[in-house]
């Protein structure tokens, strides 16, 4: 069974992450968490030991990446504009456009786990 089908879960929750207050479940989360972080932050102890920490670090890592990649695509026509053919700028407009949905995706997935690891739980509606 998958975390999208226990009760009690909310929707967008990771897949990969099992849901709160099942065995392991922190520990799901910390392994989802560190892969929204540069590498180098699975060498720290502390940010697995602290789970809330690290959901505060990958928050803030995810949101500075959706900030960098607003600006690149405001950007993008215009420094690929002179070097390549138009219909490649447009293209590549689409693959950064794809690229921002799933950073917005993984964002609003890491903002839950982090919620749960805080304490909040989700009541099942009937």
């Amino acid at each position: 069974m998958n975390a999208g089908q226990v009760l009690g879960v909310p929707p967008g929750w990771p897949e990969r992450v099992w849901p709160p207050g099942s065995p392991d479940w922190e520990l799901s989360a910390v392994e989802f968490l560190l892969d929204c972080c540069p590498a180098e932050f699975r060498n720290h102890p502390v940010l697995r030991r602290q789970p809330l920490v690290l959901a505060r670090f990958a928050g803030w890592q995810l949101d500075g990446a959706l900030r960098a990649g607003e600006l690149d695509l405001r950007t993008l026509r215009f420094s690929l504009s002179q070097r390549v053919p138009p219909q490649v700028v447009g293209q590549a407009a689409e693959v950064w456009q794809e690229a921002m949905a799933q950073l917005q995706r993984l964002r609003r997935e890491a903002r839950l786990v982090e919620d749960a690891l805080g304490g909040a739980r989700v009541r099942a509606r009937l």
